[in-house]
Order: structure tokens, then C-alpha cells, then sequence
């Protein structure tokens, strides 16, 4: 049985996880190698851009965390949840909602975010 809280605490670690090379890895770990990611800032297309792509956010906001927010939700290979971004012991800055298609081995293969709140 799949455990939805798991895979996005899993996804939510890829973005926290301050060293590129051991990033690859846990991307490498859940993620399919044409691994798709969208949102109304950014997109890749395979596991490389992605990775890139959470390098360059992750610059952006130095010394910040993504948690998780409220309930996660799941069925059949879709897992939905709430997410926000704040320094560590701070505010959040940002927020937003992600959903994420999963494989038949629950390796992420797409991810659709949505930005619920973005602070100036």
C-alpha cells in the first residue's frame, strides 16, 4: 500500500537538501529519469533539469525550508499536499500545492505545483 505522507516528505527532502551531489542522489533514488515538473515559475522536463532547476531555487533562498502543510491526500498514483517555505524558525514566505504522478514503483514521474501565497 502506498504511503502518500511518505512520498511527499520524500519530494519535500530533495528540495531541502543543501548539497548538490547528495540531492542527485535521492532524486536518483525517487525520481524517473524523464521525470516532468511544472509551476508558474519553473519547469524541467528529465531528472537533471530538476535537479537544476531545485539548485537555482534553493540559491535563491538560502537558509529557508520547505514543510509540509496540512493533510496529505492520495489515490491510485496521485499524491496532493500543501507546502510552505520560511527561514528556519520564521515565517513562511511562500506556499503552495503540489500534485505528483507516480509509476508503478512510486518513482515521481510528473509534478504539477501550484503557488497558493507568495510574500514580496
Amino acid at each position: 500500500m502506498t504511503d502518500f505522507h511518505a512520498i511527499a516528505e520524500r519530494y519535500l527532502s530533495a528540495w531541502n537538501h543543501g548539497d548538490d551531489a547528495s540531492r542527485a542522489g535521492l532524486l536518483e533514488q525517487g525520481w524517473a529519469a524523464q521525470a516532468r515538473y511544472t509551476d508558474p515559475l519553473m519547469s524541467a522536463r528529465n531528472r537533471d533539469e530538476v535537479a537544476t532547476m531545485i539548485s537555482a531555487a534553493r540559491s535563491q533562498f538560502p537558509g529557508h525550508v520547505f514543510s509540509l502543510r496540512g493533510d496529505v491526500d492520495g489515490h491510485a498514483n496521485f499524491v496532493r499536499f500543501s507546502w510552505t517555505l520560511a527561514p528556519e524558525h520564521g515565517a513562511p514566505i511562500a506556499g503552495g500545492s503540489d500534485v505528483i504522478r507516480l509509476d508503478e514503483v512510486e518513482d515521481i514521474v510528473e509534478v504539477i505545483g501550484f503557488l497558493d501565497e507568495v510574500g514580496a
